[in-house]
């Protein structure tokens, strides 16, 4: 068990660490970067990198989900945004990345209430099935329930569940939760949900029988979550965490391996292949793929965080450009800050440390780097 720190002498805390905290130990074995495999697979769906685009309005729409599929890695459309909520969502997209910084927060509620309409989401998705790609879309539990029947029959390929904190448990006096477990085994297609923080609760949400679990809560460089509502998921001891639950799992299950997704905070590719090697099989990127210029964000970047009626728990910061999709993935980069080139930093990372795939990538030694430790 991980040290406890006593807070005071009616709480103790446990130590845990962001993906700062933590560093990557070369080992005695190298290989070329070329000689290393970087795809991944859930379900029946096998992608050439580890890369998922964040269902978040300044980072996927429908064509940068179309982009990315092209590029071997995988968008997620928010069916709660605006590609669903306006025909041409454009002028909202240029008035929101115009908006002064004071201003931002209160004018995107307002442009958020327009309601979502059933025929936008079959629309929105058809138009990413006829590019080819595979299609993946994400809901939040409150939604779910009201719009999962026009996103199946719509013939979505992966369905992602995403909040703040989502659980297997939820308890509510005012409406009949959702059945987490009756409605993925129900559901004709995977599912992945999220987000989780440890190792408790992402065993419950492997036990619904969900593809993937989401580790962390999202939107790393625009959320407020620690400074509205006191949440915050330090995302090295995360992911380790839900490493071990999804081992425990496995020997409950009798072998069934459920895909871990890190989620928020992975700014730069440092942190991209710190969060493989602790566990992860795959990455969500916002802020990174929001810096794109194909980016529907227009080098502003924002989740539904900032959109809550009442508690919003984000806001709009401004990331800007750097390159394009295929540059962010796969370079050449003439910057050293890690804003571009993600793949290649992880075949280099790979091959400094010898190991051939992801999967056995996430048995490289780490270290807690001093300098940053308690």
């Amino acid at each position: 068990m991980s040290q406890e720190i006593e807070i005071g002498l009616g709480k103790k805390g446990r130590l845990a660490y962001s993906l700062d905290d933590v560093a990557i130990v070369p080992s005695r074995r190298t290989r070329d970067p070329e000689d290393v495999s970087t795809s991944w697979q859930v379900d029946a769906y096998e992608f050439g990198i580890p890369v998922i685009a964040a269902p978040m309005d300044s980072v996927t729409s429908p064509a940068t989900a179309i982009a990315m599929g092209r590029l071997g890695a995988l968008g997620v459309l928010d069916l709660e945004g605006l590609w669903t909520r306006y025909d041409d969502p454009q002028p909202q997209l240029d008035e929101i990345a115009k908006l002064p910084a004071q201003a931002a927060t209160a004018r995107i509620q307002e442009i958020y209430r327009a309601p979502i309409r059933a025929e936008l989401i079959t629309k929105r998705l058809h138009e990413i099935r006829d590019a080819g790609v595979t299609v993946a879309a994400a809901l939040s539990p409150q939604r779910t329930q009201e719009f999962y029947g026009t996103v199946v029959e719509a013939g979505v390929d992966l369905f992602v569940i995403r909040g703040t904190a989502v659980s297997a448990e939820h308890v509510s006096s005012g409406h009949e939760p959702l059945n987490l477990k009756k409605f993925i085994y129900d559901l004709d297609v995977p599912v992945i949900v999220g987000g989780v923080a440890n190792y408790t609760a992402a065993l419950h949400l492997m036990r619904t029988g969900a593809a993937g679990v989401l580790v962390g809560f999202g939107g790393g460089a625009v959320s407020a979550t620690r400074d509205t509502i006191g949440v915050e998921a330090p995302m090295a001891t995360a992911i380790a965490d839900v490493a071990e639950a999804r081992r425990d799992y496995m020997d409950e299950s009798g072998g069934r391996y459920v895909q871990l997704i890190a989620d928020g905070g992975m700014g730069t590719s440092g942190s991209f292949v710190k969060a493989l090697a602790l566990g992860a099989d795959a990455v969500m990127l916002g802020a990174p793929l929001a810096r794109a210029t194909e980016a529907p964000g227009q080098g502003k970047h924002w989740g539904a965080e900032a959109r809550h009626e009442t508690l919003p728990r984000g806001f709009r910061t401004d990331v800007g450009t750097v390159g394009s999709l295929e540059q962010i993935l796969f370079g050449p980069s003439h910057r050293a800050d890690g804003t571009i080139n993600f793949i290649g930093a992880l075949h280099r990372a790979m091959a400094s440390t010898g190991y051939v795939d992801v999967k056995n990538f996430q048995r490289c030694q780490v270290v807690v780097t001093p300098t940053r430790a308690m």
